[in-house]
């Protein structure tokens, strides 16, 4: 670094010992190694010149753009009494420090405690110090120091942003679930006696309150952008439905909550297509519903996944889900957990209306609203992945949305990389609804060759051989 781009620093320190003195060199020494234009009397107060001078003219000058004062007990003393050189620069400092609003140009420099209390002047009050009097902890307060001087904090505060779609008068919705929401969190954390009731109640009040988020045509706006409102405005709804998956897969041991959950997911299903009240519609009209449906199941398979609830999610895709309604298209009956992937068709009206130019719309806000959920996203392409792989087995459908996201994945997933021990990978194998490793390759070569049942989003795809590590798939005890 140039000096032009070095920051200017002056050290104010007393010469309390000699051991003192070679401290404060030292310092000055690893300062500028670390491109810091240092300012020390002994490398630049000449013979014969004013010391008082140069001290007052360190302080006072523009260009020195950090000062630093090593505070030992001598220095604070002699700051305190105004007495020597160390009393003059500190009555400037001191004054210095109060006249201007920005306080970023002083620091004090701990070197020394007394009784474990830093010696600092009277005058610094509670302001922030530096604190270089341990040996244990001088490295990482040495980085603090530098990060001071070149104006770098480990913290930076953000840039503000737009408004949260949630908080839009307009898009504001509200399920009447949240206090039914925080009573069945609790109650599972603390293992409460009325906990299985609890989750019934919030489950219950998230299913009925669905009714609420119903899109009412605007005709003075687009409809694809009062779905993308409609379900930006939900995510805070589904946070507390994550929040409370992970509190049951950590913390539960009740019984028959598997089949609590399977029961939620279940009423939700009626959502995605007409209601009895309902005569005119379109295809679209229920969108909302099938993105949000889609992505809370798939963040409960993720969830479970992540803690290894395996018999758990065995439950939810082994057992079928019925509809008493009209639904899946006018039909009633039991159906398998393929019914929770419907294609939103308005997302592709909107890439296209936009001209996004996107392959997936649908992958693109699963992705972006995964960060505000807790959960990684690689978490929910391993999710998306089982749910795909066992679909595929059974001979059913299941659209891996996210998955597209995986076109340039050169591992496996998580439980598969696991599964590279022969005992973890037969607890894995039931979840994908094969016997053996040799069965999971005969699945495998569905996608391989010109009849490959891959999805594809244009010319991109992903490699589920890759994704399942199936090389190394039980080659471990």
């Amino acid at each position: 670094m140039s000096d032009a781009q070095s920051p200017k620093l002056f050290i104010s320190y007393s010469w309390s010992t000699p051991d003192h003195e070679v401290w404060v060199m030292a310092l000055a020494t690893e300062l500028r190694e670390s491109g810091v234009d240092v300012i020390l009397d002994k490398w630049d107060l000449k013979d014969g010149h004013d010391s008082i001078q140069f001290m007052e003219s360190m302080v006072t000058d523009e260009t020195v753009t950090k000062v630093i004062m090593v505070s030992d007990k001598m220095y604070a003393q002699k700051a305190d009494g105004r007495a020597g050189g160390v009393g003059t620069e500190t009555q400037i400092i001191s004054a210095k420090v109060y006249e201007t609003a920005k306080q970023d140009k002083f620091v004090a420099v701990i070197a020394e405690k007394e009784d474990g209390k830093a010696c600092l002047p009277t005058f610094y009050g509670k302001r922030k110090y530096i604190d270089l009097s341990e040996a244990e902890d001088y490295a990482k307060n040495f980085e603090m120091l530098l990060r001071w001087i070149f104006d770098k904090p480990l913290h930076v505060k953000p840039e503000i942003g737009a408004l949260p779609a949630f908080l839009s008068e307009s898009t504001a919705i509200n399920l009447g679930a949240s206090a039914a929401y925080r009573r069945a969190l609790d109650a599972v954390k603390q293992g409460k006696p009325f906990a299985a009731g609890a989750v019934d109640e919030y489950f219950r009040a998230v299913s009925e309150g669905f009714e609420k988020i119903r899109i009412q045509k605007e005709n003075e706006k687009e409809f694809d952008d009062q779905l993308v409102e409609n379900i930006e405005a939900f995510i805070p709804y589904r946070n507390e439905i994550v929040s409370l998956i992970v509190a049951i897969a950590q913390y539960n041991a009740l019984p028959n909550m598997d089949q609590k959950i399977h029961r939620f997911l279940e009423s939700l299903l009626p959502y995605v297509d007409r209601p009895a009240h309902i005569t005119q519609y379109r295809e679209g009209d229920f969108d909302n519903f099938k993105f949000l449906i889609n992505e809370i199941f798939l963040y409960v398979v993720a969830v479970f996944l992540k803690y290894e609830r395996f018999d758990s999610i065995q439950m939810l895709l082994s057992t079928p889900y019925y509809i008493h309604e009209r639904s899946r298209n006018g039909q009633t009956g039991a159906f398998g957990y393929q019914a929770f992937y419907e294609y939103v068709r308005t997302l592709d009206y909107r890439s296209q209306r936009l001209s996004l130019g996107r392959l997936s719309l649908a992958a693109d806000l699963l992705k972006d609203r995964s960060q505000s959920s807790g959960l990684d996203f690689n978490q929910l392409m391993q999710a998306d992945l089982v749910l795909f792989l066992r679909g595929t087995q059974d001979g059913e459908r299941w659209f891996p949305n996210t998955l597209l996201y995986a076109s340039r994945s050169y591992g496996p997933f998580e439980i598969f990389a696991r599964s590279m021990s022969q005992k973890y990978f037969d607890s894995v194998k039931p979840l994908i609804g094969v016997a053996d490793k040799r069965e999971l390759g005969a699945l495998l070569l569905n996608f391989k060759g010109p009849q490959s049942q891959l999805p594809r989003w244009q010319f991109d795809t992903f490699n589920p051989e890759v994704l399942v590590g199936y090389d190394m798939l039980g080659t471990r005890p």
